[in-house]
């Protein structure tokens, strides 16, 4: 052989898997026409690879010349379903592989390895007998890197696998096929089932197959695709998913379904047989090599397709689970309404199918604010994108809402403080983007989202020194200060809220304290801020029971509509002129109106949102 077979060895076969030597000694015994095989593996331990040795022996009708010299040459070939560069991989593994074939009234003897030459030794056969046997010795690599490779009964399952077209076609034309598969091993290891044993293999051991049909005009004009398939149903088994492609008699396994796609107790086999693969495996015969005209994925896509109809029509329950969990996630998500995938196979996995959505959502807003100018259409996509963007948020603020329902007596006033705003932090308008996500004052009244600036269970001197600058001494605590109009530090008025917070399950003169402590702030702040404060919104949040409800409409409250309990009183405030007193308007509320309410409103906008996303995605199916 004149050529450099360590070079070869690291160009056409860079990583194969150990099992290509099952597959190729076995690919070479069934070309010349074997009809038994046996496969002989020794090892002393699994922790001494050094000791493995595998001995194949076939009855075909062994290296005869013409054999001899297709083997002798790289590349030599009689049809596309060979490649001629096979028995590479078995310099992978092993440094030596001694060859002796009968035929005729001959016997061949020759070595295999990386001096190789073309050279044999020719004999007489004084046996009546012919095929060949490969001793394979010196292995090379520093470990083995998987039992299965060596247990018997795996092994059968990868030759199934690998050889499943040729096996079943031999199996129609009622051909007979036996094979051979045995391990003898000194140090056993029972924990991974390693021990010396024996397993046969037959056509008949092959699973009875369904067959289906199907043409795409988009990858051949003329070529038909089969899928031999079988859907089993055993709740004794593990689920289990097996997808390949035929090519040149081989199965390649292409992976097309995640095993998390298929029903628990469902054992499935998908082979897609068709002229259009053939001659289409690369080198090593681990990948398949497609023209230009198409693409992996795009192949990937019709494939899955397919299994997804058949899955659907084999397993009738399965569109009807994933109809549910579609219907699901499209009302938790209905800024992702459309963009969920409609090729799923098997069961839908809600993780990935929301991830690709929102991987479809981002890369069109990526568009769009990338787009130096909006045309027409560009410009009705902006309005859909932002429908869906505010959606989004929308749906963010339900989640708050429902938290907030959880709450109980045995949640501190801290819990509650803060899931409306972060507690000892200062919101300010610059960095209102960052901020949106993390303060809730929306829940009070969407127009305070417009906030200016938020102190939150800060010292009633920090929030006067940070709307202010000046220093002050007072260390009564308002739970949230938010200044929403204007700028403080500027000449002209703004409004001020401020929020006090009472926890679930006290007692009355407790509540009751909230409207004297929303005085008190009120005071305060229009004493540092003489004629700055246009307005003050003040809000006590506390449980309200029938006595403390008596004593709000004592005191002059008015009950507002609501639905949960709200009282409102515009109070008078007086600082230093008694006659001048400021008004200001204080409502004392349960935190199930606080909710309530919002959540009214906030289902309020999600249904218009909604609405305006179906609106967009009918015209886009119309157009």
């Amino acid at each position: 052989m004149k050529i450099n077979l360590s070079k070869a060895i690291s160009t056409f076969h860079p990583s194969p898997s150990y099992e290509q030597i099952y597959f190729e000694a076995v690919a070479n015994a069934l070309d010349a026409g074997a009809d038994k095989i046996s496969l002989r593996i020794k090892i002393e331990s699994f922790d001494n690879p050094k000791s493995l040795e595998l001995i194949v022996e076939d009855n075909g009708t062994g290296f005869i010349n013409k054999n001899f010299n297709k083997f002798s040459r790289l590349l030599e070939v009689e049809s596309n379903d060979h490649k001629g560069l096979g028995r590479l991989v078995y310099l992978s593994y092993f440094e030596k592989i001694n060859i002796e074939s009968y035929y005729a009234s001959k016997k061949r003897i020759f070595t295999f390895d990386s001096n190789f030459n073309g050279e044999s030794e020719e004999l007489e056969n004084a046996e009546d007998k012919s095929g060949s046997t490969l001793y394979f010795s010196k292995y090379i690599k520093e470990k083995i890197y998987s039992y299965d490779y060596l247990i018997p009964d795996k092994v059968k399952t990868s030759l199934i696998e690998q050889f499943f077209p040729l096996f079943f076609r031999k199996k129609e034309r009622e051909e007979i096929l036996n094979i051979e598969i045995s391990l003898t091993v000194d140090c056993p290891n029972y924990e991974y089932d390693f021990y010396s044993c024996k397993i046969n293999f037959n056509l008949n051991d092959l699973p009875n197959l369904e067959k289906a049909t199907f043409q795409d005009l988009s990858v051949d004009f003329y070529a038909n695709f089969d899928i031999h398939y079988s859907i089993d149903y055993n709740l004794e088994k593990d689920r289990s998913i097996y997808t390949a492609i035929c090519i040149d008699n081989r199965a390649l396994k292409y992976e097309l379904i995640l095993i998390d796609s298929i029903p628990h107790g469902y054992q499935m086999r998908f082979l897609f047989i068709s002229e259009y693969f053939e001659g289409k495996a690369n080198s090593s015969r681990q990948r398949i090599d497609l023209p230009d005209e198409i693409t992996e994925r795009n192949l990937k896509a019709k494939l899955r397709a397919e299994i997804g109809r058949i899955i659907e029509t084999n397993i009738p329950s399965v569109k009807t689970k994933n109809q549910e969990v579609s219907d699901k996630l499209n009302k938790q998500y209905p800024h992702l309404d459309g963009y969920f995938p409609s090729d799923s196979i098997g069961l839908i996995q809600k993780t990935s199918f929301l991830e690709e959505a929102q991987k479809k959502f981002f890369s069109e807003q990526k568009q769009i604010l990338e787009c130096d100018n909006l045309d027409d259409s560009r410009y009705e996509k902006a309005l859909e994108l932002s429908s869906r963007a505010l959606a989004e948020y929308v749906i963010y603020r339900a989640r708050i809402i429902s938290k907030l329902k959880e709450m109980s007596p045995q949640n501190s006033e801290e819990d509650l403080h803060k899931l409306i705003v972060p507690m000892r932090k200062t919101l300010k308008k610059e960095v209102h983007d960052d901020d949106i996500y993390n303060n809730n004052v929306w829940m009070l009244d969407d127009r305070f989202m417009s906030y200016n600036i938020i102190l939150s269970d800060e010292i009633m001197s920090k929030v006067i020194k940070e709307i202010t600058l000046d220093k002050v001494e007072d260390n009564s605590r308002p739970d949230i200060t938010m200044v929403f109009s204007g700028n403080p530090n500027l000449e002209q008025k703004f409004s001020a809220v401020v929020v006090e917070l009472k926890k679930k399950g006290l007692s009355l003169a407790k509540n009751e304290e909230v409207v004297s402590q929303l005085k008190q702030r009120a005071r305060k702040l229009l004493k540092y801020f003489p004629n700055k404060i246009e307005k003050i919104w003040f809000y006590g949040i506390t449980d309200i029971d029938n006595e403390f409800r008596i004593s709000l409409k004592e005191q002059g409250f008015k009950e507002l509509f609501s639905h949960g309990q709200m009282f409102f009183n515009l109070q008078p405030i007086i600082v230093d002129d008694e006659n001048n007193p400021f008004m200001t308007d204080l409502f004392v509320m349960t935190y199930e109106s606080l909710i309530m309410d919002a959540e009214s409103r906030n289902d309020s906008f999600l249904k218009v949102l909604r609405c305006q996303i179906r609106k967009s995605l009918e015209n886009n199916v119309l157009a």
